[in-house]
């Protein structure tokens, strides 16, 4: 992959990896509710692993990777979305995506693992 096919990528990264940190500060300092705080610092966590997982994806080649790497994007939209929505904005019936977010995080990281047994098929070894 070329520098400019990963660009959108880095940017996506930066502004999910700043906004992470940034909700994992309100979750730990302005939220009242014990359970919306521990709910966003959960989102947040969430997020920034799955945005540290994507920076390195970024360095492998191969279309599952790539499948890999969208699914991990949708997750965190998803999953974090959700949980911002509903305890940051107030958007309760959005809370209930999570757990579809959730799961597009799961089938990320089984697509991932798919794609070396994918890679190992590809190189001849049986």
């Amino acid at each position: 992959m070329n520098f400019n096919a990963k660009t959108p990528w880095l940017a996506a990264c930066g502004l999910l990896g700043a906004s992470g940190v940034a909700l994992g500060a309100v979750a730990a300092h302005a939220l009242a509710d014990p359970q919306a705080a521990l709910a966003v610092e959960r989102a947040s966590n969430y997020q920034l692993i799955h945005v540290i997982a994507i920076l390195v994806l970024l360095g492998i080649e191969g279309r599952l990777v790539t499948f890999s790497r969208w699914l991990m994007l949708a997750g965190i939209i998803g999953f974090s979305g959700a949980i911002y929505a509903k305890y940051l904005l107030g958007l309760a019936a959005l809370g209930a995506l999570a757990p579809f977010g959730g799961s597009l995080l799961i089938l990320s990281w089984l697509v991932l693992g798919a794609s070396a047994l994918d890679r190992h098929r590809a190189s001849g070894h049986h």
